[in-house]
């Protein structure tokens, strides 16, 4: 990835006394996948429209390949637009769909014959062209949207929940398509979803939006395993968060005493002996034993086992009452729900601590 794509500083919208985006900084890189993440009403969508030309922003500057659109109609802003119920006109044959942008644009009818071949061939639907939107599934419909808006090949492609209206194994599949899609034509994409799963699939980086702005950005990899909010941490996959104190820091390792024991997790950021923090912790990464770990650990009993085909989900109460839940793969042997006492741990690295 080089240079920017899209930039927005210091970006403000309101509606009456709701602030749906607030002071927003953001850059996406040429050729970057960056998916906005986060629940209704977190400014997603609105940033979303804001870059598209759809919303205007109170205050701020957005940069589409270092120019200022501001006073740039959406028609003129070089980018293409998915949105969740595809927007396909019924009237028109597949074909004339995706050729619709292109025509609006003057271009010669036999480079829009190419460019449309090509569009549909790149999707998988070449054999197409002359049904009805009617004529396809769901899938078959937003592949033909997804063609449409990269047909004249802009330099950002937006997309709004494209997947939301389809069911789980179809949308999975759809995953897969649109990176494969992205990364044949090295097309910088703005995606907008509430889905934490899809994100972690399909993203180079995610900014993770809360309360129209953002609590973090980073990869996939850097979100799921060192969260920087409390936030962050419930909001993206499942994870046990302890509240607990700091009793001392050494090489970034931070020891900290909870309610129901001494644990150790790295520190997100400059910590100091003393401080209140939480304490994340994914359920793959907590190692489940019958025998206290050295120095460190939580005692409990298992009070709940599920099976989920290639793992086992175990719920342990702590003392203190806190539920905290364990992933073991299937092919470890199981805990018996009887077992009287079971100790937890995990490796420092695997647990990240941040103030409150």
């Amino acid at each position: 990835m080089h240079g920017a794509v899209l930039e927005l500083a210091g970006v403000r919208k309101r509606y009456d006394s709701l602030v749906a985006v607030d002071d927003l900084d953001l850059t996406l890189h040429t050729g970057e996948f960056l998916t906005l993440l986060g629940p209704s009403g977190s400014g997603k969508t609105t940033t979303l429209m804001m870059v598209a030309g759809l919303q205007q922003p109170d205050a701020g500057r957005i940069m589409l390949n270092g120019v200022s659109v501001a006073n740039l109609p959406p028609y003129r802003r070089d980018v293409g637009m998915v949105f969740q119920n595809y927007a396909l006109f019924p009237h028109m044959t597949v074909r004339r769909n995706v050729a619709f942008p292109l025509e609006m644009r003057g271009t010669p009818a036999a480079e829009i014959a190419r460019l449309v071949d090509e569009a549909l061939a790149l999707v998988k639907l070449p054999g197409h062209g002359e049904r009805l939107p009617k004529q396809l599934s769901g899938g078959q419909q937003q592949r033909v949207a997804l063609a449409r808006a990269m047909v004249y090949r802009p330099a950002l492609l937006l997309m709004d929940e494209p997947l939301g209206a389809l069911d789980r194994k179809l949308r999975e599949q759809l995953q897969l398509e649109i990176k494969r899609v992205h990364r044949e034509r090295s097309i910088s994409v703005l995606y907008v979803t509430h889905d934490q799963e899809e994100a972690l699939t399909m993203s180079d980086r995610i900014a993770v939006f809360n309360k129209g702005h953002i609590e973090q950005i980073g990869t996939p990899e850097e979100l799921y395993d060192r969260p920087a909010t409390r936030f962050v941490a419930s909001f993206i996959g499942d994870t046990n968060l302890l509240a607990g104190r700091v009793l001392g820091v050494a090489g970034g390792i931070c020891e900290i005493e909870t309610a129901a024991g001494r644990v150790v997790a790295s520190a997100r950021t400059p910590i100091e002996a003393g401080a209140a923090v939480f304490v994340a912790v994914r359920p793959e990464r907590v190692v489940l034993a019958t025998a206290q770990a050295a120095g460190v650990g939580l005692e409990g009993i298992v009070v709940e086992q599920v099976f989920l085909g290639t793992s086992r989900k175990y719920v342990v109460r702590l003392a203190d009452g806190t539920e905290v839940v364990v992933l073991r793969p299937i092919s470890d042997p199981p805990f018996a729900q009887a077992t009287p006492t079971v100790h937890l741990s995990w490796a420092p690295d695997k647990a990240t601590a941040f103030s409150g």
